[in-house]
C-alpha cells in the first residue's frame, strides 16, 4: 500500500470514526426525548387528569345536592362547566393517543380493511338508527400493516365522515381503493360539509378545527392521529373538498 492509499484509508477511517460518533450523538439525543416524552405523557396521564377529575366531581356534587337551589343561570353556569371538563378529558385521551402511536412497536399482520370498515360503520348506524345514511364498501381489501393503528386511522376518518354528514340528506359514505401506477389510494369519501380549499393545509395539523364547537363537536385531534398512523407504515395522506360538497381523504401505505 502506497502513501496515497494509506492517506485514503486514514480518510475513510476518520470519516467512519465521525460518523459513528454522529450516530451514538442522535441515538442519546433520540434516547433523552423519549424519556422526556414518557415524562410530558406521565404528566398529562396523572398530574392533568387529577385536577379535572377533582371539578368534574365537585361540580356534579354540586348539581346533585343543590341543583334543586341554582336558578336556571346558575344551572346553565354548571352545565358548561361539566361539559368543558368532559372535553378536556377527551383531549387529554386524544393527546396521549396520538403519543402512543408514535412510539407504539408494530406487529405487521394481513388486515381486511373492509370488514374493518365495514364494522365501524356498523357501530356508528347502530348508534343512531335514526340516521338515513348510505355506506358502500368496497369489498375484499387487504393490507400488511399494524391492526391497531390501522384501526385508529380508519376509525378517525369514517367517524370524521359521519361527523360531518350529519345535516346531509342523503348522507352517503364510501371507503374505497383506486390505483395509481403502481401503488394504491386509499380512499373516505363522503358528501358531507366539506371544507374551504384554503384551509387545507391546517387539516392534519394536532388541534386543528375548521368548524365551531358547536357546529360540530370534537377535539381537532381526529386527522392528526390519522396522519401519524399512516406515517409509521410509510404511506402518506391527502385531502380534497369544497364547503358543503363533501370531502375525500386518501391514504397510502409503504414500508415503515
Amino acid at each position: 500500500m502506497d502513501k496515497a492509499e494509506r492517506q485514503q484509508v486514514e480518510e475513510l477511517r476518520q470519516q467512519v470514526s465521525s460518523l459513528e460518533k454522529q450516530l451514538e450523538e442522535r441515538t442519546l439525543q433520540l434516547q433523552e426525548a423519549q424519556q422526556e416524552l414518557g415524562s410530558l405523557n406521565y404528566a398529562i396521564s396523572h398530574d392533568l387528569r387529577s385536577p379535572l377529575r377533582n371539578i368534574f366531581g365537585f361540580a356534579h356534587l354540586l348539581s346533585k345536592k343543590y341543583g334543586d337551589r341554582l336558578q336556571g343561570q346558575g344551572l346553565e353556569y354548571l352545565e358548561m362547566i361539566m361539559s368543558g371538563v368532559a372535553r378536556m378529558g377527551r383531549m387529554i385521551d386524544d393527546l396521549l393517543t396520538l403519543s402512543r402511536i408514535g412510539r407504539l412497536e408494530m406487529k405487521k399482520e394481513t388486515v381486511d380493511l373492509s370488514a374493518m370498515a365495514t364494522a365501524i360503520l356498523q357501530e356508528l348506524q347502530e348508534s343512531q338508527p335514526e340516521r338515513q345514511t348510505q355506506v358502500e364498501v368496497a369489498p375484499e381489501i387487504k393490507v400488511t400493516g399494524d391492526r391497531q393503528l390501522l384501526q385508529a386511522a380508519l376509525r378517525n376518518l369514517l367517524d370524521n365522515a359521519w361527523k360531518f354528514t350529519r345535516d346531509t340528506q342523503p348522507a352517503i359514505i364510501r371507503f374505497g381503493s383506486r390505483q395509481e401506477g403502481d401503488r394504491t389510494v386509499y380512499f373516505v369519501r363522503d358528501n358531507g360539509a366539506g371544507f374551504a380549499a384554503d384551509q387545507l393545509y391546517r387539516l392534519f395539523n394536532p388541534f386543528q378545527r375548521l368548524h365551531l364547537e358547536s357546529e360540530f363537536p370534537g377535539t381537532g385531534m381526529g386527522l392528526a392521529i390519522v396522519k401519524k398512523a399512516i406515517q409509521r407504515h410509510g404511506g402518506r395522506v391527502s385531502a380534497e373538498g369544497a364547503e358543503g360538497e363533501g370531502a375525500t381523504f386518501y391514504f397510502t401505505l409503504g414500508e415503515s
